[in-house]
């Protein structure tokens, strides 16, 4: 080892006792020798964040963004160990932490920088990044499909790795905490039927049906004709695959289809996490469209992700770096609307507003348990889809998780109708139907 890299890792050390003092935090640095410096009082042995090289110090100096150090963690050269991601995070975080780390010794910052500032970097090339515009503001004829199979064709098998049976990828409804993924998505299908209030016979269409789990609930437990609609390829594949294998050919059909494309003529319509993907400049076409596709009082249940409102639209509609990472790695062309103006487009496309309902706590606990359960089969998931997909789902899903656990994002779910004529809604006097079991409902029909 030469002076300089002696030099290094001595700074290095230095510079991570005085981030110490001010944090006390539980967890250890692991610096490129091998070395661990405890960033607190009382650290748990088990739980450090690895660094592989001089180089990335010098990188994050360079470039401190979100994007680079999603790249590195990538690449692997910031990696967490211990624990799955999400209770790594969730036991390091400490409070004020930025406030705290500024208030290091300026002599000690200006020897980190000599020491690293030039360090040359290791390459950060990701392949798992979308190539055109990832905001989708203005997006073309085409985009949404290109948009949706970025994120959802990546393999049903990676999927089927923390998924529930079913393939249900959306919130799951937990009447206890304590209750599996797989309960709890079985709760969720149920409880979207019966707010809808679904009949046997009746014309049901799911918009973005991803791998068909809520057609066949309806169509097994509710009798009705469903129509399912989505722009991933494998999803349809696997959801007609599903159809015939249950026997429900006769219930249930299914297309790759934009849902503005749509023609005819539905009794109910679910949309289960993909207003996502609608972006909000197009949330006024959108729900004109769905309107369109219902008879007078026909019934619509939203179920979407939001995020809470600003002062202004401005303020609301600013691109912040975290946005822009999620679109670029994860999710492109998606956008969160506020509650306000989705359901202030709801009622001005002619819908009657009756049910909206958070769920907020729920989304956050379904995606802890797809984080660990993921972690959990990490060999699988890198053999399925490569290091560099696996880590950045990881961090997206432990990352979506803590965001909505403390309230920078929410989701609902709202039940309207087609109000095309005056008169009574002819919803239910109480709300006693959403909590009858199906099995009631099929032995009373």
């Amino acid at each position: 080892m030469t002076r300089h890299q002696q030099r290094q890792l001595s700074v290095a050390r230095t510079f991570l006792q005085s981030l110490a003092e001010k944090l006390d935090s539980p967890i250890s640095v692991r610096l490129w020798d091998g070395s661990e410096v405890p960033l607190g009082r009382s650290v748990r042995s088990n739980l450090a964040v690895s660094i592989s090289g001089p180089g990335v110090i010098g990188s994050l100096m360079r470039r401190p963004t979100p994007d680079n150090l999603l790249r590195h963690y990538a690449r692997g050269q910031v990696d967490f160990h211990g624990t799955d991601l999400y209770t790594f995070i969730d036991t390091a975080r400490v409070r004020n932490s930025r406030k705290k780390s500024r208030s290091i010794s300026k002599s000690v910052l200006a020897k980190a920088v000599a020491a690293f500032l030039f360090a040359p970097a290791e390459s950060t090339d990701v392949d798992h990044c979308y190539g055109g515009d990832e905001i989708g503001h203005k997006r073309a004829e085409g985009e949404n499909k290109d948009f949706i199979q970025f994120h959802y064709d990546i393999s049903n098998e990676f999927y089927r790795l923390f998924l529930d049976p079913e393939m249900v990828y959306s919130c799951a409804y937990f009447t206890d905490w304590n209750n599996s993924i797989e309960q709890a998505q079985q709760d969720k299908l149920d409880m979207i039927c019966r707010k809808l209030q679904l009949k046997p016979g009746e014309r049901f269409l799911d918009i973005g049906c991803g791998w068909g789990a809520l057609v066949c609930h309806a169509a097994r437990n509710y009798g009705v004709q469903a129509h399912g609609i989505t722009l991933s390829q494998r999803q349809l594949d696997y959801a007609q695959t599903k159809v015939s294998r249950l026997g429900l050919d006769n219930q249930i059909t299914l297309e790759l289809r934009d849902y503005q494309h749509l023609e005819g003529e539905w009794d109910k319509i679910a949309s289960i996490g993909m207003v996502e993907h609608v972006g909000i400049s197009n949330m006024v076409g959108y729900m004109q469209k769905v309107r369109s596709l219902l008879p007078d009082r026909g019934m619509f249940l939203n179920h979407g992700l939001t995020r809470p409102a600003k002062e202004s639209t401005r303020k609301f509609r600013k691109m912040r770096p975290e946005r822009r990472l999620l679109a670029k790695y994860i999710f492109p062309g998606g956008e969160l609307d506020h509650i306000g103006h989705m359901l202030d487009t709801m009622e001005s496309s002619g819908f009657e507003v009756h049910d909206v309902e958070g769920w907020r706590d729920h989304y956050a606990h379904t995606c802890k348990l797809w984080c660990q359960r993921l972690s959990a089969r990490e060999e699988e998931a890198i053999a399925s889809v490569g290091a560099e997909k696996y880590r950045m789902w990881i961090l997206y899903l432990a990352g979506v998780s803590m965001a909505i656990r403390d309230g920078s994002a929410c989701i609902f779910q709202t039940v309207a109708s087609n109000r095309r004529t005056r008169g009574i809604s002819g919803q239910p006097p109480t709300r006693a139907h959403l909590f009858e079991p199906a099995s009631a409902k099929r032995r009373a029909a």
